[in-house]
């Protein structure tokens, strides 16, 4: 009976976290090259009126139905009961630079953690129209059917695709050797600048892998629910378990994995080694 209530609280967990995702995606698609300001919290780091509209559609949602929740949000910081064990981190919009340039690759992402573990995920794309959603023991889907990871066996066969860390100027640790020394091994290397969708696309089985540093809580949490419960793989880059608080983890469909994690052990080595030939 536990397991079974445990089971039900997620599935209602979930539906909350859709509705927040939907009503947040109709607001983005509202304010798509409509923008009325657009600022820079740090280089390379922007936030927009639609970011913040979306904020609050989501925080409105989540306080209905859940106000003894704690919630960490990109914009608002931590917000409502700190001392529970179940904490919400949305990213009320994923791909702020692309939106602003009227690229339409974003998402809106939101996580349940429950004793700093994610439990539920869900990933909206609202100019795709696909919804993303996950929870422990309850599966995934796209679109409300079911998706898994792919079989991909070996890098050579693989697309993979990472992002850059905001501070990627200002530290050698900025993902460029990695980046040129795995397009070289495998058929391609995307960067697509989001990395909820990235991991939703793991998930889905449109790619099968993907590494990045420099994230934040609100940019993963939720896609690491949908890799897992999709038949994936997340860790950290060596293979051990993922921190999600150092902001850097590998995700891969199971089978790439250790090589993957081989790989990006030697990229600071070999990718001063590539050979090119015209």
């Amino acid at each position: 009976m536990t397991n079974l209530m445990t089971l039900e609280r997620r599935q209602v967990h979930l539906d909350i976290a859709t509705e927040a995702a939907s009503t947040a995606g109709a607001i983005l698609r509202e304010h798509f090259g409509k923008l009325a300001s657009i600022e820079d919290k740090r280089p390379g780091d922007l936030v927009t009126d639609a970011d913040k509209a979306s904020e609050a559609a989501i925080l409105e949602v989540l306080q209905r139905h859940l106000p003894d929740h704690a919630i960490l949000a990109e914009e608002s910081g931590r917000l409502g009961n700190l001392d529970s064990n179940y904490c919400w981190a949305i990213d009320p919009l994923d791909g702020t630079t692309n939106y602003a340039h009227q690229l339409p690759i974003a998402s809106v992402s939101i996580a349940l953690l429950v004793d700093d573990v994610p439990c539920v995920g869900v990933v909206y794309n609202p100019f795709r129209n696909e919804l993303f959603r996950a929870a422990t023991g309850l599966g995934a889907t796209r679109n409300r059917q079911p998706m898994s990871v792919t079989t991909t066996a070996s890098l050579d066969r693989s697309l993979l695709v990472t992002g850059f860390a905001y501070d990627r100027r200002e530290t050698s640790d900025n993902n460029y050797a990695e980046f040129c020394y795995l397009t070289h091994l495998t058929r391609g290397v995307r960067r697509l600048g989001s990395a909820a969708l990235d991991l939703a696309d793991v998930a889905c089985g449109r790619l099968d892998g993907y590494w990045e540093r420099g994230l934040s809580l609100w940019d993963i949490a939720a896609g690491v629910v949908l890799v897992r419960e999709a038949g994936g793989c997340v860790t950290a880059y060596d293979g051990s378990p993922v921190d999600l608080a150092s902001g850097r983890l590998m995700a891969t469909n199971g089978v790439l994995h250790v090589e993957l994690g081989n790989a990006l052990a030697r990229a600071p080595q070999e990718a001063s080694r590539l050979v090119y030939r015209s």
